[in-house]
């Protein structure tokens, strides 16, 4: 085990093979570790090929080190800065218009519940 590489570590690597669940970096000649898909960067990846190409210079941070099995886990997403989301609405507003859309709706269908009557009546004298 290579005794100069450590957990929270960040390095730079080369993207040595690809995987439809990650992508193998060499950080030097003789260590090697894995970038699980879900690490390579914020956000859903459906598709790893989208964002990395073998022979790809990378920066990554080291998750952990399994001495045991010569395992080194990686990832490209924590040496990145994470998106800024927008602002939440707060909870009264959520709810108001949760409101609104609940009273439109029951509102809607009593409109709709006076036609169907309507329409039920207009059937019962035709018939008669």
């Amino acid at each position: 085990m290579s005794e100069k590489f450590q957990e929270g570590q960040v390095v730079d690597g080369k993207v040595t093979g690809i995987q439809p669940y990650g992508a193998f970096v060499a950080l030097d000649d003789q260590v090697q570790g894995l970038v699980h898909i879900s690490e390579v960067t914020h956000g859903f990846v459906k598709d790893i090929n989208e964002h990395l190409s073998e022979g790809d210079d990378v920066q990554v941070k080291i998750l952990s080190i399994d001495e045991a099995k010569n395992k080194y886990s990686l990832s490209m997403r924590a040496t990145q800065e994470a998106p800024k989301r927008a602002p939440k609405q707060n909870q009264k507003q959520q709810q108001a218009a949760a409101q609104k859309d609940d009273q439109a709706g029951f509102n809607t269908l009593k409109d709709k519940l006076e036609d169907w009557i309507k329409q039920s009546d207009d059937r019962k004298k035709y018939r008669n």
